[in-house]
């Protein structure tokens, strides 16, 4: 009986040892890795003329989320219209970032009327195993536009005149804007500052029969590159497509700001009585100039048939008005005013206004 007792309390200890024991066990054996790389999802492409770029992100991990240590295979090919997808060409890439892939079409996809080109890639392990093809990225197979000739850039104050030959009416052409000046990290920190503007910017000009488009977006004191393509618009399948064609090499513009204010307009003059009866003053005033960068304006006076000479201060004047107390009576005095900005260019002179000063 005693021995019954013992065992029936030994037992469940036992049990306890046993189940711990089985947690120390190995488990069953894992698969080796297939070292799958992760499908390519970001996939586009772009046609510019002849030229093909295909843009994408190299994953950093296999299918088994396991990282990447040694380059990749990656194959491209290209289907047209819904034909077999053909090889394109072969690149070792590094796992993880940015990837480019460029070609030259062949003369029969640089020809004839707009269709469907369609691009993947396959990223594939040593053994030649993938995980599958990309997504698809459409480009337009055919003649591209006629390029872009006698392009060139004139400066003016109201801002960049882009010309070019208008020999295909109907093709809207795109410019495409590199601000080579880029703002510094204490031009963004002036909050007095206007805010940086984009360092790539385009314009599209669906009016090209002039030959010429005006950006009036320039900043004074930048320098910036241009270039130009023609771009068709193709509707496949229900989307619309482009088709754009070769671009001009960059033409470089500094944006100086060498040109005048505004010619003052408005100026009116006005004869006023002073405190003491015996003296007399003509006040002016014209219309404010509205550009950002005037600095103020210049006063000049003639006595009737006399020369012009300047009658305010060195400094230019800040408020549209100024007060002249150094005249005389019986004399007709004629007023002119010219507007000066921060670069020291001067306008042209206003209109003149004249005063006459009664007599004692």
């Amino acid at each position: 009986m005693r021995r019954q007792r013992l065992w029936s309390c030994a037992a469940p200890a036992c049990l306890f040892l046993m189940s711990f024991a089985g947690c120390g066990t190995p488990g069953a054996p894992q698969p080796p890795s297939l070292n799958l790389p992760d499908p390519v999802a970001d996939l586009s492409a772009i046609r510019t003329g002849d030229q093909v770029e295909l843009t994408w992100t190299m994953p950093k991990k296999s299918t088994d989320k396991l990282m990447l240590k040694d380059s990749v295979a990656v194959h491209v090919c290209r289907r047209e219209g819904t034909g077999a997808c053909l090889d394109a060409g072969t690149e070792l890439l590094a796992p993880g970032g940015d990837a480019k892939w460029g070609e030259t079409l062949p003369p029969s996809l640089n020809e004839g009327t707009p269709r469907p080109l369609t691009y993947v890639v396959e990223l594939r392990n040593k053994q030649g195993r993938s995980a599958g093809v990309s997504n698809a990225a459409v480009v337009l197979a055919g003649a591209p536009p006629p390029p872009v000739t006698g392009f060139r850039i004139e400066l003016r104050k109201q801002g960049a005149v882009l010309h070019w030959m208008p020999e295909d009416e109907s093709t809207p052409i795109r410019l495409q804007r590199t601000l080579l000046t880029p703002p510094t990290t204490k031009a963004k920190e002036d909050f007095a500052s206007p805010p940086p503007e984009p360092v790539e910017q385009n314009l599209l000009v669906e009016d090209v029969k002039r030959g010429e488009a005006l950006d009036k977006t320039i900043r004074f004191g930048e320098t910036y590159a241009y270039r130009a393509q023609r771009v068709s618009r193709v509707a496949v399948d229900g989307k619309t497509l482009e088709l754009a064609g070769a671009l001009t090499l960059p033409v470089k513009v500094i944006a100086a700001d060498v040109f005048p204010p505004a010619v003052p307009t408005g100026l009116v003059a006005v004869v006023t009585p002073e405190e003491n009866e015996n003296e007399t003053s003509i006040d002016l005033s014209w219309e404010p100039d509205t550009e950002r960068d005037v600095a103020g304006y210049r006063i000049y006076r003639r006595d009737n048939d006399g020369a012009w000479e300047l009658v305010s201060s060195a400094e230019p004047v800040v408020g549209p008005a100024f007060h002249d107390a150094h005249v005389q009576p019986g004399h007709t005095y004629h007023y002119s005013v010219s507007a000066i900005d921060q670069g020291g260019h001067e306008s042209a002179r206003s209109a003149e206004t004249e005063e006459t000063v009664p007599k004692q």
